[in-house]
């Protein structure tokens, strides 16, 4: 497995959640790692991403509330502030070998299982 996430649970509106992908194999020499959801009855979608420089890139409605980092042993951490319900999916982690033109697109080359976030009332 290159990409096992982690970390997911049900919070309340206003909590704070952090998700981790341990990276591993292959998927340790991506141009970028990023985090994707997918909320019922919805596509999946971008959430952020961070390249193997560091930059980071986000979803407008995740902006200042979740922030992405990564670690020297390759775990990507996805910090989620401010959680509300609309947060609610299951997040999946991935990976890029591609290049730029991939640090956002739903197009990646490796994913990760999904972990769930349920973020209630």
């Amino acid at each position: 497995v290159q990409l096992q996430a982690s970390g997911g649970g049900l919070v309340q509106t206003g909590d704070s959640l952090r998700l981790s992908c341990v990276v591993s194999g292959a998927a340790s020499t991506a141009f970028s790692w990023g985090w994707f959801r997918r909320a019922p009855g919805k596509e999946r979608e971008f959430v952020a991403s961070i390249t193997w420089r560091d930059a980071t890139y986000y979803a407008d409605s995740v902006k200042d509330r979740f922030t992405i980092s990564k670690d020297k042993a390759k775990t990507v951490y996805l910090q989620m502030n401010n959680l509300k319900q609309g947060d609610t999916a299951v997040y999946f982690c991935a990976a890029n070998h591609r290049g730029s033109l991939y640090y956002t697109t739903l197009d990646q080359d490796a994913w990760g299982q999904g972990t769930q976030v349920t973020v209630s009332s």
